[in-house]
C-alpha cells in the first residue's frame, strides 16, 4: 500500500509496544479486540490500521510512524488512508497530517527539514505536499516527478 524513496528513510526503527498504541493513539485510531481502527468498515475490502514505516524522517533524532488503512467503505476508490505520527521530545505523539491517499516520502523538504510528501491515488496527477512549519499544504502536482494540472 505505501511506497517510499529509499534515500530518504535512514535506517528502519521499531516502536515499543507503549510507542505503538501512543502512534496508534495520537493517529484517532481505538484497539478493537486485537486490530487497530480508525474506520468502521463492515466490508470486506477492510485493512485494519498498520505501521507501515518508522524513521527519523525529519532528521530531529525522534521516531515518526506511517500509519496505514484501508477499505473502500472509508477510503472511497483510493481504499487507502495513511496517517504521519511524530514522537515529540516529551515522550508523546502527535498527528502530524492525515489523509485519503497513499503516502510517498520524497527527498525534497520544507520548513524544519520534514519531507515533501506526494498523496496518490486513483489518475495520473498527484499533489505533493509541503510542511511549513504547521501544516502540510499543497506545494504542486506531480506525475512520476513532472509537473502535471489536474483536470
Amino acid at each position: 500500500m505505501m511506497l517510499f524513496c529509499a534515500s530518504v528513510l535512514g535506517s528502519p526503527m521499531r516502536l515499543s509496544p507503549s510507542d505503538e498504541a501512543a502512534a496508534f493513539k495520537a493517529a484517532g485510531f481505538s484497539l478493537k479486540g486485537k486490530k487497530w481502527q480508525a474506520c468502521d468498515d463492515p466490508t470486506p475490502t477492510y485493512t485494519p490500521g498498520a505501521i507501515e514505516a518508522v524513521r527519523d524522517f525529519n532528521g530531529d533524532g525522534q521516531p515518526e510512524a506511517i500509519i496505514t488503512e484501508g477499505g473502500t467503505y472509508c477510503y472511497g476508490n483510493t481504499g487507502a488512508g495513511y496517517s504521519l505520527v511524530s514522537k515529540q521530545a516529551n515522550g508523546s505523539w502527535k498527528l502530524i497530517t492525515k489523509g485519503t491517499g497513499m503516502l510517498t516520502i520524497l527527498t525534497t523538504k520544507g520548513v524544519d527539514g520534514w519531507p515533501d510528501i506526494e498523496i496518490g491515488g486513483p489518475g495520473f496527477c498527484f499533489p505533493v505536499q509541503r510542511w511549513n512549519g504547521r501544516d502540510y499544504v499543497l506545494e504542486r502536482q506531480q506525475y512520476e516527478g513532472k509537473p502535471c494540472r489536474r483536470k
